[in-house]
């Protein structure tokens, strides 16, 4: 198949790429590199051994997104394009829009003339917020609070409605909880611009020096050891989700949802002590007050993109420590190494 994948430079768009071509498909990537690097492309290519082409455009700007589609001709999209960081969202909540939901109706509306009926969205579990408690089914409220989550929860509005409106058009939305992880080979993972945005990464750059101490945000949650519980997938068993959701888009049109998530909770404390186990060394942290907002668990009901995906996470938190060890010793740059 000819797939488009928007954002596919980046952390969890590289690591699916890389899949799709290691199944065949043939990919051409739209990424105009704000968060992510070109060289994250070049080791996708090396380790697929065939090539992938990067085209340096916003998915926001039509004719660039019309052309690639003209000469690509592209059966199916997977969309990553989009900011991700809530706290910037807060501050700069129009660029969010403008970026996350006017760019997926520029998106979509090229898919409708170039006769492109299929699409994987990705979405986060950022959309349920606090309307009910762990673990989350996709049929649960979705009551986003924060400007990133109100992006991510009008996109999936928009491609319901859209769907609803178009009977050939196939939509997969999937909600990831917390991607973590990084590729077997160590050329492959996390590699932020600024400040890391998720706790995985944070720590390994702790562990590695590039930063002075990590801050633990509240200990008195109700849960085993104080901190708070959060669902962590391998980025590897994530992208094989998308694969498993472009298979299921296969069978004709509509709108459907599904959680990726491990469906097993850990807590920040056993987070850090398992990625002090992979890298050998003490991880310096100090307990401060909780943050206004944050719930003590939040963690994922797996049961749907088991039953109809046949999708399951299967690298656990050890792995994926070991896996971003990796990664960090061979890369301590980031892809700058490169």
């Amino acid at each position: 198949m000819r797939v488009l994948v928007t954002g596919g430079a980046g952390y969890i768009g590289s690591h699916t790429t890389l899949e799709l071509l290691a199944n065949g498909h043939h990919v051409v990537v739209v990424d105009y590199l704000s968060n992510s690097s070109a060289e994250s492309l070049r080791r996708v290519a090396g380790l697929a051994e065939r090539p992938v082409e990067l085209v340096e455009a916003n998915v926001g700007e039509a004719a660039a997104l019309d052309a690639v589609f003209a000469r690509f001709a592209p059966e199916a999209v997977i969309h990553f394009a989009g900011r991700k960081a809530v706290g910037e969202s807060t501050r700069l909540p129009l660029l969010y829009y403008r970026e996350n939901v006017a760019a997926t109706i520029t998106l979509l509306e090229t898919m409708a003339v170039h006769d492109c009926r299929r699409i994987v969205f990705s979405s986060s579990a950022t959309v349920y917020g606090s309307a009910s408690e762990a673990p989350f089914a996709e049929d649960a409220p979705t009551a986003a609070t924060n400007p990133y989550g109100r992006t991510k929860q009008m996109v999936e509005q928009i491609l319901a409605d859209a769907a609803a409106a178009d009977p050939a058009l196939s939509v997969a939305v999937l909600r990831y909880f917390n991607p973590i992880g990084a590729h077997e080979s160590g050329l492959l993972g996390e590699d932020p611009k600024g400040v890391p945005n998720n706790l995985l990464s944070f720590v390994a750059q702790v562990a590695a020096g590039r930063r002075t101490g990590l801050q633990v945000f509240g200990n008195d949650y109700p849960t085993p050891d104080g901190t708070g519980l959060r669902d962590y997938v391998h980025v590897v068993d994530l992208a094989q989700g998308h694969l498993s959701a472009l298979d299921r888009l296969g069978e004709g049109g509509g709108y459907r949802v599904w959680n990726l998530g491990s469906g097993r909770p850990a807590s920040v404390l056993q987070v850090i002590e398992a990625y002090a186990r992979a890298a050998g060394t003490r991880i310096p942290y100090r307990l401060v007050a909780a943050r206004p907002g944050d719930v003590a668990a939040s963690y994922a009901d797996v049961t749907k993109a088991e039953r109809e995906l046949g999708w399951t996470a299967h690298r656990s938190l050890d792995q994926a420590c070991a896996d971003t060890a990796r990664w960090q010793a061979g890369s301590p740059d980031g892809y700058a190494a490169g």
